[in-house]
Formats: structure tokens, sequence, C-alpha cells
């Protein structure tokens, strides 16, 4: 069951908030139009300042081949699947990719090719994401 959007906005302020820091890295939320609308409307500008969008552009043959492979190794995972994974991919596409376009609109994303192998990936990502 998926956590109503107040309750992981209300999780995560609290979790900023004890951690006593002032940067933090938010993996995978929001990730569709519920989640960004209460996002907005429970966090919002006020109280937390988004400085940008790391968003990892990989094909869709990349995602499922690794996530294949992880399901081999073991994830423990029952959706990593051919079949799952696919639908997975069709509802990022309609769901997700909408509020890359709201971020990207502001100047906020910042693109990381992840069809690359993971160390270039890193690097990237870390020539991307100083500030």
């Amino acid at each position: 069951t998926i956590v109503p959007v107040a309750i992981t906005c209300s999780l995560l302020q609290r979790a900023m908030k004890e951690s006593k820091k002032e940067n933090f890295l938010i993996d995978g939320f929001p990730r569709n139009e519920d989640n960004l609308q209460g996002w907005l409307k429970e966090v919002g500008p006020d109280k937390a300042n988004v400085k940008f969008v790391l968003f990892f552009e990989c094909k869709e043959e990349t995602c499922v081949e690794r996530c294949l492979k992880r399901g081999a190794a073991g994830s423990g995972r029952s959706d990593d699947n051919q079949e799952a994974l696919r639908r997975r991919f069709v509802t990022y596409l309609n769901s997700t990719m909408p509020i890359i376009e709201y971020y990207r609109k502001q100047g906020l994303v910042r693109e990381i090719d992840g069809n690359q192998s993971a160390n270039e990936v890193f690097a990237e990502i870390k020539k991307k994401c100083e500030f």
C-alpha cells in the first residue's frame, strides 16, 4: 500500500528537522502529480528550498536489464521480472516524467546519462552536484 502523501511529507520534514542538517537528497519523491501537489502544499518553498533535481536519463532496455540482473542476484523484489518492469516503465513515463518537466521549466534539473557504467555515472554525479 502506498503511504498517503501528507504522511510521507510529514516523515520527510521530521527526518530533516531531526538531522540538524541543511542539505538533503530525497530519492524518488515526488514521483507523481499527487506527490508534487502534496509536497507543494505541505512543505513548499517556505520550508524547503529545492536546489536541483537529479535526473538519470536511461533507456528502457538498460533499466530492464539492470533490474533483471538485480532480481537474479536476489533483490527479494517480486516485481523484478520482464512484464512488471515494462509496466513500471510505462507508469514512469506517464506519472514521473511530468514531474521532471515541471522542475525542468524552473531550470532545476541536472541530467545524468544513466546508460554509462557505474563509475562513469558516479563521476558525472560528482561533477554536476557541486554547489
